[in-house]
Order: structure tokens, then C-alpha cells, then sequence
């Protein structure tokens, strides 16, 4: 675990920086993979147990293209402004009403803040919700798989909907009228 010792922090601001080596984050290859080394930069606000952590997170992202399946790279330069509060101090009702600072609000236990956490939410809200390797991609043929970027099919793009075949059958037994 990536974790920023609390304990550390004795003066009300303090600086935080450091590189991750981008095989640090091997897990998270389900919907993209770190290409590049994580460059995490923050500054560290305290007050009593309550740290407001103001920063920026910049690396490059590979992932399938939604549209051909090919890997491409996106560069990722998020910022962030995040408050962490001790676990304890969490509403325990559930039903109690979502204030506005909830949504920048976060947790940790201890005397530490899961900076791997931090990150991987990073990376998650800057991947799209449909990753293209170009906004003009072809995608991928429907009816054998070539990839239209990089070849043609010889496959017909037309589709007939199954319900108007008794009518296509008629029309085409009547005689034709000119």
C-alpha cells in the first residue's frame, strides 16, 4: 500500500511530492494499465485531525479503443482537492441528507491516507466513458471483425428487419406496375 504517514505532519501546511514507477499499479489492468511513471504533487493542509489535500496527478493511461479494440495511450493530468476526516467521525446513519462538501470528502484510518486509493480514483475519473483512439475510428465490421481503420470487408452493410419479410415476399411476387 501507497500510504502518507500522518504522523509526519507536525506544521499546519506541508509539500508533498513524489514518483511512482508505473508497474506499481499491475492490479489495476482490468479497464486500463499505467503506461507511464504516476507524478503526484500535493500540497497538505492540517487542521487538528482534518487534512485538505490540494494537488495535481499526471501519467499516461493505455486502454482499448471502444469503438476497434486497439490499445491506445491518453494522457492524464487530473487535479484534485480532497478532505480526509478520521473514519470515526463518518455520519453512521444512513439516511442522513448529502451535504455539498460530502462529495470532496474522504476517509482514512489510523494515522495514515491511502495515497494508492487516491490515485486509482484519479485514473478512474479521467478514463472516458467510451475510450476512442480517434473520434473518427471506424470500430471494428460487425459481421466478420476486420478493422475498417486498417482494411475493408467485403461484407454487406445492409440489414432487413425479419418482421417485414412477408411483405418484401409479396411485393416481389406481385407484378409491377409502370
Amino acid at each position: 500500500m501507497l500510504l502518507l504517514n500522518l504522523t509526519r505532519i507536525r506544521t499546519a501546511d506541508d509539500r508533498f511530492d513524489h514518483v511512482y514507477a508505473a508497474d506499481t499499479f499491475a492490479e489495476d489492468r482490468e479497464t486500463f494499465t499505467v503506461a507511464a511513471p504516476v507524478r503526484l504533487g500535493f500540497d497538505i493542509h492540517k487542521d487538528k485531525d482534518i487534512f485538505r489535500l490540494v494537488g495535481r496527478m499526471q501519467t499516461t493511461l493505455e486502454m482499448p479503443c471502444g469503438r476497434c479494440l486497439e490499445p491506445f495511450t491518453t494522457p492524464v493530468d487530473a487535479t484534485f482537492d480532497l478532505r480526509y476526516q478520521p473514519r470515526a467521525e463518518a455520519p453512521a446513519d444512513a439516511e442522513s441528507e448529502v451535504q455539498e462538501d460530502d462529495f470532496s470528502a474522504a476517509f482514512y484510518d489510523g494515522d495514515a491516507i491511502d495515497l494508492g486509493q487516491l490515485m486509482r480514483e484519479q485514473f478512474y475519473l479521467a478514463v472516458p466513458m467510451k475510450p476512442l483512439c480517434a473520434d473518427d475510428c471506424r470500430g471494428l465490421c460487425t459481421q466478420c471483425g476486420t478493422n475498417l481503420n486498417k482494411g475493408t470487408c467485403d461484407c454487406t452493410n445492409g440489414w432487413e428487419d425479419p418482421r417485414f419479410a412477408a411483405l418484401k415476399a409479396l411485393r416481389e411476387q406481385s407484378p409491377r406496375e409502370h
